[in-house]
């Protein structure tokens, strides 16, 4: 029997909107990455772009466990000695509620030019719940919600 390998004739790409409302954020992420990249899909092959494109709403809303509201933090360098600057995630759940969701997703992604290229086509993300997709038609995507504590 011979390996499967997607061609261009065998992918479709469908459209599918997150609530990211309550939800935790890791837990979302590790979902949403699994979709990019089409692992749900029978036809995943690693090499080739078989991923779905995903709209996430209110990205404002997420959740996080623990003491992770006030404790955690998200680091960037400009390049100089000793300029690293560090972001807490209250102040970046505030002012970029969309940056919190893009970077927890790219972690789960490949650190490849096909990863880096499904993070920039295939995930959008908005802090309401409104969105500019709905000539694309998308499916709602229920994932299931985590309680938190």
């Amino acid at each position: 029997m011979k390996t499967f390998t997607a061609t261009p004739s065998d992918i479709t790409h469908d459209w599918y909107v997150v609530d990211a409302e309550n939800m935790v954020l890791g837990r979302l992420a590790a979902q949403i990455a699994k979709i990019i990249r089409g692992k749900h899909k029978p036809t995943f092959t690693p090499h080739m772009d078989t991923g779905d494109n995903v709209i996430v709403i209110n990205a404002a809303k997420v959740a996080v466990t623990g003491k992770k509201r006030d404790q955690k933090e998200y680091f960037r360098h400009t390049g100089y000695m000793g300029h690293e600057l560090f972001t807490p995630f209250a102040t970046m759940i505030e002012k970029h509620p969309e940056r919190v969701i893009e970077k927890a997703v790219f972690g789960m992604l490949p650190k490849n030019a096909l990863g880096r290229q499904k993070l920039r086509l295939k995930l959008r993300v908005y802090p309401g719940a409104e969105h500019p997709h709905t000539a694309q038609q998308p499916k709602t995507l229920n994932l299931k919600k985590s309680e938190t504590k």
